[in-house]
């Protein structure tokens, strides 16, 4: 399978067309298209306002799914007969007949490190087609990220050792599939859900369920069963009954019994009880066995803050199962882009707010990463005019008072044409490739934004000529001109 049929293949679960879309969406469109403005074009933002879990940084993910729906996005006649049943207008209809996304999309690479208020992609469409794609876009986007960012902060306090998703059962519906994919972004490097491993050629793990060991009448037989079915791949749940005194003394038996047959017991996994007492004691336990090498696995509603606590323990664990509050993006829940319309019919546009922070930026933007002198990340990303491409200042976007020199740091354009006339312009990314590539730029991220408590705040300014222009929008604004 081609790396595009596996992108052409993903919605499968989910069968997108026109009509995976909020109303208001359609039916300001038809207003558009029955005005005549079909076919103005428009500039769209793509951004958010808060990082997720009180962190210093967020992954961005979901942009390979978002260009494969796009590809292939249409009305069908189901969705036409719906409409009709809703009041559209018939010529409105026949439009959405013929309706496909042609427009380009300018974008950070999927897997690199984002941060609030600078454009994450930009959209470069006709007002209507644009409109239409901004639930889809969003619905996508924010929740990808928002999971690829709680797997990554898992992944920082696993360190080497195993993160896996077992995510499926707790997840909300069919979004459980996107979730183990955004998972892997982040940095999990299994997921017991076997249809994200088919479709994106993901590891898959899994062990047993309490029911298996129930459905026998001794514990004993029902490890020596699944060893015998599985000699490569044995992990035995030992705390159905009595972990110490049952459950691990089973499974050293079962141990020693492959042995013999010169195999191997892969691990255990404890899935309840106090995990830093029950894992210390299970370790000594297996050592005393001669099964050093048998691997501890913990499961029981993990998140980065448990398993940090475990391994300031010393538990000896080797492998963190996590689900529920990953696969939901506890505590948070959602990622609060938003998408925000930023040029049109020749002339740059700004949302203004009560609050200054919800102040848009007008124009069509690129945004520059800054460099230390090392390589990596500066701790700053400035926002300029697309037709810029040196800066000297940046600005704070919301207070006056603040700007940074940065006109000899080494900078790099952050959003890159990915797609063109509704089409990708290159072949999509692997899934493997987009872990990979964000591993390497969470590296270049300094420590400090990457601790759990307090951490420091990266900066995101605007160039001299943003400012000035957004500036200016707003004094005309706020006098009503036009």
């Amino acid at each position: 399978m081609t790396n595009r049929d596996s992108y052409t293949r993903s919605d499968n679960l989910i069968h997108f067309t026109g009509t995976y879309t909020d109303m208001y969406q359609l039916t300001m469109a038809q207003v558009y298209f029955l005005k005549g403005q079909n076919e103005d074009s428009a500039v769209f933002d793509y951004f958010f306002r808060k990082l997720p879990f009180d962190g210093g940084y967020a992954i961005f993910a979901g942009l390979e799914d978002l260009l494969g729906v796009l590809e292939s996005l249409r009305f069908d006649q189901r969705d036409l007969e719906f409409l009709k049943e809703k009041g559209f207008d018939a010529r409105f209809l026949r439009y959405l007949k013929d309706f496909r996304f042609r427009g380009s999309i300018y974008s950070s690479q999927e897997g690199d490190m984002v941060f609030p208020t600078r454009p994450v992609l930009r959209v470069e469409a006709s007002l209507i087609e644009a409109q239409i794609i901004e639930t889809l876009l969003l619905n996508i986007l924010n929740f990808q990220t928002l999971i690829a960012t709680k797997a990554s902060r898992m992944k920082l306090a696993t360190g080497d050792r195993k993160l896996i998703d077992f995510g499926l059962r707790r997840a909300q519906g069919a979004g459980g599939y996107y979730a183990s994919r955004a998972a892997v972004i982040g940095g999990v490097e299994a997921t017991s859900n076997v249809r994200v491993g088919r479709d994106f050629g993901i590891p898959v793990s899994g062990t047993m369920a309490h029911s298996f060991i129930q459905s026998y009448d001794d514990e004993l037989s029902a490890f020596r069963d699944f060893a015998e079915s599985r000699p490569d791949d044995c992990v035995l749940l030992v705390d159905t009954y009595n972990t110490l005194e049952s459950g691990i003394p089973n499974a050293i038996r079962i141990g020693k019994e492959m042995e013999a047959r010169d195999q191997r017991l892969k691990g255990i996994r404890l899935d309840s009880g106090d995990l830093a007492y029950l894992s210390k004691k299970a370790r000594n336990m297996l050592d005393r066995a001669g099964l050093d090498y048998v691997k501890i696995a913990v499961s029981n509603q993990l998140d980065e803050n448990l398993i940090k606590s475990l391994l300031q323990q010393d538990a000896p664990i080797d492998l963190f199962g996590v689900g529920t509050k990953l696969v939901i993006g506890h505590p948070d829940a959602a990622l609060d882009g938003v998408y925000k319309l930023a040029f049109i019919h020749g002339k740059p546009r700004i949302k203004l707010s009560e609050s200054i922070t919800k102040v848009t930026l007008p124009h069509r933007k690129q945004v520059f990463r800054l460099f230390n002198d090392e390589g990596n990340f500066m701790g700053a990303d400035a926002v300029a005019l697309a037709e810029e491409s040196a800066i000297n200042t940046m600005h704070h976007p919301f207070d006056p008072l603040k700007s940074l020199v940065v006109g000899e740091c080494r900078s790099e354009p952050l959003l890159h044409k990915v797609m063109e006339n509704g089409e990708r312009v290159s072949e999509p990314c692997t899934l493997n490739d987009i872990s990979s590539y964000s591993r390497g730029r969470l590296k270049k991220l300094p420590q400090e934004y990457k601790r759990f408590e307090n951490p420091h705040i990266y900066k995101v300014g605007l160039s001299d000529r943003l400012k000035e222009e957004r500036d200016k929008l707003i004094e005309q604004y706020k006098k009503g001109t036009k």
